[in-house]
C-alpha cells in the first residue's frame, strides 16, 4: 500500500471512523517503511459533511461526474466562441444534471445513515457547479478527496471558509487515467463526424526547404529541452521545499509530544500534591481535635487536683 491508496481508502471510511482510520493507515505506512507517507496522510483534514457527500459521489458516481466535467468543457469552448444561443442551450443541462447529482446524493447519503440538511445539499450543489465551471476543481471533486466543500465566486474557488480552495493537482498518471476516460465517451462521435481525407499529392521538397524545416526541428527540439530543464528544476525545488515541510512537521510533531509528556508528568505531579494537602489537612484537624481533648482533660484535671 502507498500513500495513494491509503488516501483513497482513507475519503472512502465512514466520516465518523476518520481520525481512527487515518491513525490506522498512517501506521501501516510507517511499519512498510514509508515515514514521509504517514506524515503526509496525517496531515489530511476531515472531510465536512457537504465535502463527504461530495466525495461519496464521486466514488458511486463516476459516470455523472464525468458527465459535468465534460459539460463544463462544452461551456467553455461556448464562451470563448461567444456563442451565445449554444450557452442558453446549454444553461437547462447544467441545472438538470446537478439538480440530479444532488439529489441522488441525498439517497446515498440516506444508505450510509447520514442525514442532509438543507445547508449541506446547498454546499454540495455549490461544490459541483464549481467542478463545472473550474477544471481544477473538477479534477479535484473526481478525485473524491475533499475535505471541504468548493464554490466558485467568479475569480477562483474557495473552500467552506471563504478561503482560497488549495485543490491538490493529480499526480501525472491519474491525470492520464483521467483525461483516456473521458475521451472514451467522445471517440465515436467523432469517429462518426470523421470524413477520409483525400490524399495530397506528394510535393518534392526543396534543398532550401529541408533546411529550413531541419533548423525548424531543431530550435523545437532545443525548445523541448529547456523546458524539460526547467520543469525538472522547478520539480527538484518542489520536492526539497516539500521535504523540508515534512522535516518540519515531524519535528513540531516530536515538539508537541514531548511537550504532552511533560505536561502530563506535572498534571500527575498535580494530583500527587493536591492529594498530599488534603491528606496533611485531615492529619491537622485530627491533630487539632486531639489537642482540644488534652487541653479539656488537663482542665478537668487540675480541678480534681485543687479539691484535693
Amino acid at each position: 500500500m502507498d500513500f495513494e491508496e491509503a488516501a483513497s481508502r482513507l475519503y472512502a471510511a465512514p466520516a465518523a471512523d476518520f481520525i481512527a482510520t487515518r491513525n490506522e493507515l498512517a501506521k501501516e505506512l510507517k511499519a512498510a517503511g514509508d515515514q514521509l507517507g504517514s506524515t503526509r496522510l496525517k496531515a489530511l483534514r476531515k472531510p465536512t459533511v457537504a465535502a463527504w457527500l461530495a466525495n461519496l459521489v464521486a466514488r458511486e458516481l463516476p459516470d455523472d461526474i464525468d458527465d459535468l466535467l465534460a459539460l463544463g468543457d462544452e461551456f467553455r469552448e461556448a464562451t470563448a466562441d461567444l456563442d451565445g444561443e449554444r450557452l442558453r442551450e446549454l444553461t437547462p443541462r447544467r441545472h438538470k444534471l446537478i439538480d440530479q447529482l444532488t439529489k441522488s446524493a441525498a439517497s446515498l447519503s440516506e444508505r450510509e445513515g447520514q442525514k442532509v440538511s438543507a445547508d449541506v445539499g446547498q454546499k454540495l450543489r455549490e461544490t459541483l457547479d464549481a467542478a463545472l465551471v473550474d477544471p481544477a476543481a473538477g479534477e479535484a471533486v473526481r478525485e473524491g478527496r475533499l475535505s471541504s466543500a468548493l464554490r466558485h465566486v467568479g475569480f477562483g474557488v474557495v473552500d467552506e471558509s471563504g478561503e482560497p480552495s488549495n485543490v491538490t493537482p493529480l499526480t501525472d498518471e491519474r491525470r492520464q487515467r483521467a483525461e483516456e476516460r473521458r475521451a472514451k465517451k467522445t471517440t465515436k462521435a467523432e469517429t462518426e463526424k470523421a470524413q477520409p481525407e483525400k490524399a495530397e499529392p506528394e510535393v518534392k521538397e526543396t534543398a532550401a526547404e529541408k533546411k529550413q524545416r531541419e533548423k525548424a526541428e531543431r530550435e523545437r527540439e532545443k525548445a523541448e529541452r529547456e523546458q524539460e530543464e526547467r520543469e525538472a528544476a522547478e520539480k527538484a525545488a518542489a520536492k526539497k521545499e516539500f521535504e523540508d515541510a515534512v522535516a518540519a512537521a515531524e519535528s513540531t510533531e516530536a515538539a508537541v509530544a514531548d511537550l504532552a509528556g511533560q505536561l502530563e508528568a506535572a498534571r500527575e505531579a498535580l494530583a500527587d500534591a493536591q492529594e498530599a494537602v488534603h491528606r496533611i489537612g485531615d492529619e491537622l484537624d485530627e491533630a487539632r481535635k486531639a489537642a482540644r481533648e488534652a487541653q479539656k482533660e488537663s482542665r478537668e484535671a487540675r480541678k480534681r487536683y485543687n479539691r484535693l
